[in-house]
């Protein structure tokens, strides 16, 4: 397989990418919105627009103007004098009127996410790069491979939100850190300025996320090279010139990001260029400090715990995957110090130690870049497993195969509702588990209210948060808010997020003395004391007949 994967490399890594591509596509139709889906596409609307970013600047401007082109060019725009839905954040509430506004928003959805389609290429296209440059074309085409066969890559390629945007804009950055630290010209400074700026507008996470995996990059080398006092100095002389123009660049081009506004950072209280670029820093930071509701496995935590992303990979990553992963890092261990592994490896876990230190644990999608890095350590394995063959048999062949289609199958299994996967390691009743975008984001309006319908409900009660939204976008019945304490008669739709997260309501701003009451004295819901009838993705379906205990 070797031979015809280096001879055939790029051929070959770009098959694989349009397979992703069309499997992406494909659940375009299949998912209702997530809850974080309106507000990025209005972010991007305004942004394009009227060239000004208002509505919220806790996430950068670069993806959500990516999702919105689309449908701007389909002449979309919002309406603030129409808020459809007060009850819901003004982004939110603006990004579904317009959304709906077309009258197709089917097309105004699929248009919004095929934006975020382009950074899934860039990371394939990076993670071929990476690895053809320091191993061979066989595990570039590998690399490529396995990282297009992950499902949390696919589910977060599919959604206009963030996510995939960082997954690639980072990698990109510290490839071109990698490339201008070995040659060090004007060229590849000015690369890693645009590079940087890219990750820093893509999300802020690549703030923190980016030093640190470029330190522990330097520690690999100093470790490998053992470089002296002189000659490390040297070395750092030799860079600066070419490191400052990438600083310069990369300033500029942030100010550019923010259509080169200038004004009040208002906790500052000082002007500044791009103030919106500070402001959105300052309030990641203060969302970080506050920390946000979670679940994971039966505890709730409004800080989180700091082992929580481990756990995660270890049930969201295919079990394929994980023993392929263990393979490609053995080589690095059993040999003396290997810069081509140990730099990959380098930049998954200098993306996950400053995670494992936050206090938002709500999904995996918030490391999604580990995975550039970990499927190129992964591919390794895989290619020794083939390599062995001449020697050991068909038998490491046969097992490299066999785990490709296990992982393969793994995942395809799962569409088209990628987010809701977890190996063979996790509970059956994942809701037990965790929730949040790992489970439940509300994509799964669809598929529920397909469900419904072919069962005939003719009303459906639910916990969902934007219950009054969901039949006109998804095909639903007519809703009503759910009893938490005593159901209905017939069908009731239960998303565990909210339902897991309910002790939160006044640590998340709920005053009301019934919420206080219940957070102190604790109850066991309805839904908790019988399995549901139907599980429609990570969303719980039950049937309550008229002649049922629990009416009583």
């Amino acid at each position: 397989m070797l031979p015809f994967f280096q001879r055939y490399s790029l051929p070959v890594a770009l098959l694989f990418i349009a397979i992703a591509s069309a499997r992406i596509v494909a659940t375009y139709s299949e998912l209702s919105l997530t809850y974080d889906e309106p507000g990025h596409f209005a972010c991007g609307l305004e942004y394009l627009s009227a060239h000004v970013y208002q509505l919220e600047s806790q996430h950068p401007p670069l993806t959500r103007a990516a999702v919105a082109m689309g449908p701007y060019l389909a002449g979309i725009r919002l309406d603030p004098s129409r808020n459809l839905y007060p009850q819901i954040p003004t982004r939110d509430s603006l990004g579904r009127q317009a959304l709906q506004s077309t009258g197709h928003p089917d097309r105004a959805i699929a248009l919004a996410r095929l934006g975020n389609l382009p950074f899934f290429w860039l990371a394939c296209l990076l993670v071929y790069a990476w690895a053809r440059r320091y191993f061979d074309r066989g595990v570039a085409v590998l690399a490529t491979c396995l990282f297009t066969l992950l499902p949390p890559v696919l589910a977060h390629a599919g959604l206009t939100t963030t996510d995939m945007g960082l997954c690639a804009c980072l990698t990109a950055a510290f490839y071109a850190l990698v490339s201008w630290a070995e040659s060090p010209t004007w060229k590849s400074g000015a690369l890693l300025g645009v590079s940087a700026a890219a990750a820093a507008l893509s999300k802020f996470t690549a703030l923190p996320f980016f030093p640190c995996a470029a330190a522990l990059a330097l520690i690999c080398y100093l470790a490998a090279i053992r470089p002296g006092g002189r000659e490390l100095l040297r070395l750092v002389k030799s860079r600066a010139p070419s490191f400052a123009l990438a600083a310069i660049v990369g300033l500029i081009a942030i100010w550019a990001g923010y259509w080169f506004s200038f004004g009040l950072v208002p906790q500052w209280g000082v002007r500044l260029p791009a103030p919106e670029f500070f402001d959105g820093i300052l309030k990641a930071m203060n969302h970080n400090a506050l920390g946000h509701s979670a679940y994971l496995m039966g505890e709730r935590s409004p800080r989180g715990w700091w082992y929580y992303f481990p756990v995660m990979l270890s049930v969201k990553s295919p079990a394929a995957f994980l023993i392929l992963l263990v393979l490609g890092a053995g080589a690095a261990f059993s040999r003396r110090l290997n810069l081509r592994l140990w730099i990959p490896l380098a930049y998954s876990v200098g993306i996950l130690i400053p995670a494992m230190m936050g206090s938002v644990n709500i999904g995996v999608r918030h490391i999604l870049p580990v995975y550039c890095g970990l499927a190129i350590v992964a591919a390794t394995g895989l290619a020794r497993l083939f390599q062995w063959s001449p020697s050991a048999g068909s038998l490491p062949a046969l097992t490299a195969g066999s785990l490709v289609i296990w992982m393969a199958a793994s995942g395809a299994l799962f569409h088209p509702d990628y987010l809701c996967y977890f190996n063979e390691f996790a509970p059956a009743e994942r809701e037990n588990f965790t929730v949040d975008s790992d489970l439940d984001w509300g994509q799964d309006m669809r598929l529920a209210a397909r469900l419904l319908r072919a069962r005939g409900a003719a009303v459906v009660a639910t916990n969902q948060p934007d219950w009054w939204t969901m039949a006109a976008i998804n095909g639903l019945p007519p809703c009503k808010p759910v009893d938490n304490w005593k159901p209905s008669e017939g069908w009731s739709m239960i998303g565990p997020t909210v339902a897991r997260n309910a002790d939160f309501q006044v640590t998340l701003g709920g005053t009301d003395f019934e919420s206080l009451v219940r957070a102190a004295q604790p109850r066991i819901v309805w839904w908790d004391r019988k399995p549901p009838t139907l599980r429609a993705g990570g969303l719980l379906l039950y049937y309550i007949p008229p002649d049922s205990p629990l009416l009583r």
